[in-house]
This record gives C-alpha cells, sequence and structure tokens, in this order.
C-alpha cells in the first residue's frame, strides 16, 4: 500500500514456525536472458580538443571555474553571455570552432553557496545537460565538471551519476526497440587529474549498474516484472557473480513459514504467471567477517489494494510499489562487482501481487506471524508491511548467531511519508539499539554527501501504542481503514508494526540480545510517475557501507 492507510499493534503469543529447508523449494528456470544495459564506454580525458568526442558538456556554476585546458571555453560562453542572460540560469548550446565536434552544451548548477544548497544541484545540471546533448544528435559526449571548493570530493561523482541517469533506458524499450538499446556509445570523462578519474570510474560503472537493475525492476510493468520474472531477471543479472540465489515458490510454504506474506499472495497464486516469489541473496566479502547487513524489500509487483481496492482512479502507478526490492538487488549488483572485503549482505525480496478476487484476504481476518504474534487486518490496502514482517522474523532469527549484525526494511510504504516529507527524501527511523549505533545520522551524512538524501523519523511509544490490538482476539492491529495521508503519524506506524509482528520487539535496548534495526520509507525517493525511477536508496547504502572498504 503506498497512498492508503497505514499502521498497526501488537502483544505476544509464543508459537515458533518452523523453518523451512529452502533447499527443497529451489526453483530453475530456462528462459531468455533480459535484455541487460550496456552503459556507454566511460573513458577518462584530460584534453577538451579531443576529437573523438562529438559534444563537450559542461556543469558549474560559474564559467569562471573553467581554467587551464577549459580557458578557451569559458571564452565562448562569457561572449555568448553578452547577448543571453539565462545563460548562468539554464542550460544553453552554442556552436564553436573552439571544440572539433562545434558541439558545446553549458548547464549551469546556479547558486551553491546558500544555506541550502546541496551537492544534488551538480546532477540535476548533468541530467540537463546530457538530455540537451542527446537532442543535438551526440553519442560521444564529453562530460566537464570542473572540481568545487563546496563540494570537494562528491561534486564530480555526483554528477556523473547524474550523467549516467539521464542515459538509462528503460527494459521494456531495450527488449522491444532494440534500436534504441542505447543512447550514447562513449562518455569522456574530462578532469585535470587523469589518474584520479581512472580510478573513479570502475565504482561509478558498478554504481550506475546497481541503479540499472533497481530502475529495471522497479519501473517495468507488471507482467514485465511479474514475480517470476523479476526471479529470471536476477538469476539472468547475477549470473557467474559469486551471488547466492535462493527461492521459495511453493504456497504451502509460504503458508507455513511466512504466513502474512502468503495471505497477501492468496489470491494471485491462482494465476501462475503472478503467483509470488521470496528471493534470498547473499554476498560474503573476503576475509573476516565485521559486519553484517539484512536487508528486505517490499516488492509488491502490483498493488490494487486488495478488498480495500483502490477506487477513484489511484490505482495507476501501483506497478511501482516494488521499488524497496529492487533497491535490494540492485543493492547486490553493486556488491558483486565491487566485492568489498569483510562485509557480509543477506537480502530478500519479497515479490508478491496484491490482487483481488474471490479468494483475496479480508479486513478481520487474524493471522499468526511467523513470531507467533497474531495480526488483526484493518486494511488490505497495507498488504507492504504483511509481506516484509515474517521475512524480517527471519532474518533476526539469523542476525542473533550473525557478526555484528543490521537488520533494514526497505519499502515504498506510505503515502504519509511524502506528505510529511516531499517526495524527494528517503526517510530511515531506528529502533534503540540501531539509535546508539547512530544507523540513521550516519546514513543521512552518507546521503548529503553523494546525493541521496534522508530525513530521520523517530518510533515514538504512540506508535507502539497504535498498533497495540484493541480486543482479547488479537496481539496487534495491522492497520486502520484511513488513508496514511489522514493518519496522525501515518508513516512511523508501520515501522512499529513491522518490529512487533516480527518479534523484533524482544531485541530492543532492554533486551540481552539487542539487534539493531532500521525502517526506510521511499515512498518519496524512489522517483516520480511518471518518469524513470531513481534506485535511492543504493547510493547512500554504497557510500556508507562499500566504499570504506575499497
Amino acid at each position: 500500500m503506498l497512498f492508503k492507510g497505514f499502521t498497526s499493534n501488537i502483544k505476544h503469543i509464543r508459537r515458533v514456525f518452523p523453518i523451512p529447508n529452502f533447499r527443497s523449494s529451489l526453483m530453475s528456470f530456462s528462459h531468455n536472458s533480459c535484455s541487460i544495459q550496456r552503459l556507454p564506454k566511460l573513458l577518462p580525458c584530460v584534453k577538451v580538443k579531443d576529437p573523438q568526442y562529438d559534444g563537450v558538456v559542461i556543469v558549474t556554476d560559474s564559467p569562471s571555474k573553467l581554467v587551464g585546458d577549459l580557458e578557451p571555453l569559458k571564452d565562448v560562453i562569457e561572449k555568448y553571455g553578452e547577448i543571453d542572460e539565462v545563460y548562468t540560469k539554464d542550460v544553453i548550446f552554442i556552436k564553436t570552432d573552439v571544440i572539433p565536434s562545434k558541439r558545446l552544451i553549458f548547464s549551469p548548477t546556479g547558486p551553491l553557496n546558500r544555506d541550502y544548497d546541496d551537492v544534488r544541484r551538480f546532477a540535476d545540471a548533468a541530467v540537463k545537460g546530457i538530455q540537451r546533448a542527446l537532442k543535438a544528435g551526440c553519442k560521444k559526449p564529453l562530460f566537464v565538471r570542473p572540481v568545487d571548493d563546496n563540494f570537494v570530493g562528491f561534486a564530480g561523482k555526483v554528477a556523473t551519476l547524474g550523467a549516467l541517469h539521464a542515459l538509462y533506458v528503460p527494459l521494456e524499450i531495450r527488449e522491444d526497440v532494440p534500436e534504441k538499446k542505447s543512447k550514447a556509445d562513449v562518455m569522456g570523462i574530462w578532469c585535470s587529474d587523469e589518474v584520479k578519474v581512472t580510478k573513479s570510474i570502475p565504482v561509478t560503472t558498478a554504481i550506475e549498474s546497481g541503479r540499472i537493475v533497481a530502475r529495471d525492476i522497479g519501473g517495468s510493468d507488471p507482467e514485465r516484472m511479474a514475480a517470476p520474472r523479476v526471479l529470471q531477471y536476477v538469476q539472468d543479472t547475477l549470473k557467474d557473480s559469486g551471488i547466492k540465489i535462493q527461492v521459495i515458490s511453493d504456497k504451502n510454504e509460504f503458508k507455513k513459514s511466512f504466513p502474512l506474506l502468503e495471505a497477501v499472495n492468496r489470491c494471485a497464486s491462482h494465476v501462475d504467471r503472478h503467483t509470488g516469489r521470496l528471493i534470498f541473496l547473499e554476498y560474503e566479502g573476503e576475509g573476516p567477517i565485521d559486519t553484517t547487513l539484512f536487508l528486505v524489500g517490499k516488492g509488491i509487483t502490483y498493488d490494487t489494494g486488495g478488498a480495500d481496492i483502490k477506487a477513484g482512479g489511484v490505482m495507476a502507478g501501483m506497478h511501482r510499489d516494488k521499488c524497496g526490492a529492487a533497491a535490494v538487488a540492485g543493492f547486490f549488483k553493486i556488491l558483486s562487482m565491487l566485492k568489498p572485503k569483510g562485509l557480509k549482505v543477506v537480502g530478500a525480496l519479497a515479490m508478491v501481487r496484491n490482487s483481488v478476487g474471490q479468494d483475496c484476504y479480508v479486513a478481520d481476518e487474524i493471522i499468526t506471524s511467523r513470531a507467533g504474534v497474531r495480526v488483526r487486518v484493518g486494511n488490505t490496502d497495507a498488504e507492504g508491511r504483511m509481506v516484509m514482517a515474517d521475512v524480517l522474523c527471519k532474518m533476526k532469527e539469523d542476525a542473533l548467531s550473525a557478526v555484528n549484525p543490521q537488520l533494514f526494511t526497505i519499502a515504498t510504504l506510505t503515502g504519509h511519508s511524502i506528505r510529511a516529507m516531499g517526495p524527494n527524501y528517503s526517510i530511515i527511523m531506528d529502533n534503540g539499539p540501531a539509535r546508539k549505533l547512530k544507523t540513521a545520522q550516519t546514513m543521512q551524512e552518507a546521503g548529503d554527501r553523494i546525493g541521496d538524501p534522508f530525513e530521520i523519523s523517530t518510533l515514538r511509544r504512540d506508535d507502539y501504542e497504535f498498533h497495540t490490538g484493541k480486543s482479547e482476539y488479537e496481539d496487534v492491529l495491522q492497520c486502520n481503514n484511513s488513508p496514511s495521508t489522514m493518519t496522525a503519524r501515518g508513516h512511523q506506524g508501520p515501522g512499529a508494526f513491522l518490529i512487533k509482528a516480527s518479534g523484533l520487539e524482544k531485541h530492543g535496548i532492554d533486551s540481552n540480545k539487542p539487534l539493531p534495526y532500521s525502517h526506510l520509507d521511499i515512498a518519496g525517493s524512489s522517483g516520480p510517475f511518471p518518469g524513470i525511477p531513481t534506485g535511492a536508496p543504493i547510493v547512500a547504502f554504497t557510500e556508507k557501507y562499500v566504499i570504506p572498504r575499497l
């Protein structure tokens, strides 16, 4: 559920569900490989007049930053500015004989020194600049981003990622219109320090490869990325990568060990091409492991709302309710390419369709979770928390024997998150043990550095009380029946529900086995619809957990 009600409750009942033998449910597929996007070849360049490029795109706040090899272009841009004052406010195209291609695109960032300016100015300008270059017919642009004193070390990285975002081609286009599968063949990256750029290219390539995976899964339509086809895609993109893949698809196994997920999957399971998949991924780096991450991604391939159906034209766009799982898959693509040492990551993609029909789950059902918690359904459009809670419980069980575990849920969960923080920010909220680690604060700092920003919310006692069962029948109330946007604390409550329904409540700061857990709501940051998904929050995850290990 992305735009309706969200909240829930709980107590505890002691009943433990047996852990399934994953090997018994591994599935193999015979299928055609998906069309993996080929990135343009990224090349370091120290001479702006290199004749192999068919256009030059410059991103900076002022032409005055163009010195040395770039000095001739500064003169061209400033001369243009004498007849067009917009040149420091919007992207411009100049025909000039100073460079062999004669195509010069200047995309200004705007001011960078105000209280509210951040490194995303570079990404925004890069997107506009590359888009203008493509319209001009460029296939081999040279991308120029001078070092900026306000964002030393990060402006170039963020700008380059912005340029690559503009070059993304949707999966369906790549598969159905092969002649459009790539927007550019080569992209040069200008820098005064060729060695530095050369070293950065593999990291940039890996991050963008991960974002492509996240965009492909998150943005593709509900049939192209129905659960079985997500599995096919993941197997193709991670083939021979060293990532372990395990799958559960058996309905009886869902019912036995992931009963909350099974309830959502129940209706869709009658249609083979829509039936759910629970995909587990595992990466283990070389050397002694010092940190273990557990990531659970919401993968609702299409959200009709179920019995509490999304009426009034608000169902369109609900194929994007899988961006949490898409981000998890994308992060594993990055791990497979960069191979950070000392880090173990276990991920789960909960791929389920929330269908409506005679066998759909309904409000008032009481379902006992894997953790032995009796959950009363309040709204079938709050399905995201349902498919993640039992998987989070499984991760909790594994985390108890892991080295320095940190657990996360990642989901396009509530419209309230967009209403509260706007459409461009991931929201992170910690339980007590994660607060002691300052997980939210350090994630926000990483995101600010690399242009993948977070806002921090706090789980309060009100959220736990809201989701506590209202009668003797249930321990937890899954949700109220109002839209999350009309519910007080509508994005914090689901975090409390996930803690209670998964049994993580027993592993807070008052426990002798505390487990750090953070819930991420990416409903706002996942990207516009219509539009291209962003891949958030995997760039911040990479900056925080991977880059320091390279």
